[in-house]
C-alpha cells in the first residue's frame, strides 16, 4: 500500500490525520466546507456541521446535507483517536483539506455508458494548540 500524501504537513506531534478516500460527495460542495472549518476549534466545527445536517443554519443559502455528514462522521473518527492519542478536545484545532478522487464508469446503463462518476478525496488534520 502507498503512502497518502497530507497537504499539511504538521510540526509538533500532538495532532491527529484522517483521510476520507473515495467518498461520493461533491468536490465543490466539501471544498466550500472545508474552508468554513478550518481554523476553528473542534467543538465550532461539529456544531456548524451538525447544523447544517438539520438544516438549521445555512451557508450562501444551502445546507450541503450530503457533504458536510460524511466530513462530520470524518471529525468524529478524528476526535475518538485524538482521545485515544491523549489529546485535550478542547485545545484541537481543525485543518481540511479536499482532493479530487479517481473516476469511475457508471454501471450497467445502456444509453449512459459512457457517464463518468467522481469521488472525492478528503483529509481532516486536528492539532493541539
Amino acid at each position: 500500500m502507498d503512502m497518502l500524501k497530507y497537504a499539511l504537513k504538521p510540526v509538533n506531534r500532538n495532532h491527529v490525520k484522517v483521510y476520507g478516500r473515495g467518498l461520493r460527495i461533491s468536490g465543490k460542495d466539501s471544498k466550500i466546507l472545508c474552508s468554513e472549518i478550518s481554523g476553528k476549534q473542534l467543538a465550532k466545527a461539529k456544531a456548524l456541521l451538525e447544523r447544517l445536517v438539520s438544516k438549521q443554519q445555512n451557508i450562501e443559502g444551502k445546507y450541503y446535507t450530503k457533504a458536510s455528514g460524511e466530513i462530520l462522521e470524518l471529525l468524529k473518527s478524528a476526535e475518538n483517536n485524538a482521545e485515544f492519542k491523549g489529546l485535550d478536545p478542547e485545545r484541537l484545532i481543525v485543518s481540511a483539506s479536499v482532493h479530487q478522487g479517481f473516476r469511475f464508469m457508471r454501471p450497467r446503463r445502456f444509453k449512459r455508458r459512457r457517464e463518468q462518476r467522481k469521488v472525492t478525496n478528503v483529509q481532516v488534520i486536528l492539532q493541539q494548540r
